[in-house]
């Protein structure tokens, strides 16, 4: 089961895009340095898809985009609650900020848009350095494609 702690409108975690990103508590990683400590906690709300759908239909038309920041503990129901989004909103953009080193299966891909991979290494940066061990994949016709590059600061 999937707990959401906050959420909130951004425009920096895929180029391009206005997203509504849901961060998600109960983080495993336990990452050096983690700059949401919070999230590692089992805090918030459960995330269901009800919901996800509820917290949508405040935002649909104003948002492009809706990313789960985290759910490494779960990531079915990270895949179950975006594929309901596709389902109920074709046009919206799905996203997942995972900290695990892996792509998702290639069954799996058909619920993103966006996936990031990589566990937060303080040293190394966010995706806006050039140093960063983290990954940013555009996903078209089940091809991850990477596009790191687009977030690196010029």
């Amino acid at each position: 089961m999937l707990k959401y702690a906050n959420y909130d409108i951004v425009f920096q975690e895929f180029p391009d895009e206005v997203t509504l990103a849901i961060n998600l508590s109960c983080c495993p990683n336990r990452c050096p340095g983690c700059h949401s400590r919070e999230l590692l906690n089992d805090i918030g709300e459960s995330l269901t898809a009800e919901r996800l759908i509820a917290l949508l239909e405040a935002y649909v038309g104003n948002i492009t985009c809706v990313a789960l920041m985290g759910g490494d503990g779960d990531p079915e129901s990270v895949v179950r609650l975006l594929r309901t989004v596709r389902k109920k909103y074709p046009k919206l953009r799905t996203g997942w900020y995972s900290g695990r080193e892996r792509m998702p299966s290639e069954e799996e891909l058909s619920a993103f848009d966006y996936v990031k991979l990589g566990a937060w290494v303080e040293a190394l940066g966010p995706l806006s350095s050039p140093t960063t061990n983290q990954r940013l994949y555009r996903i078209d016709d089940g091809q991850a494609r990477n596009i790191t590059d687009r977030m690196q600061r010029r």
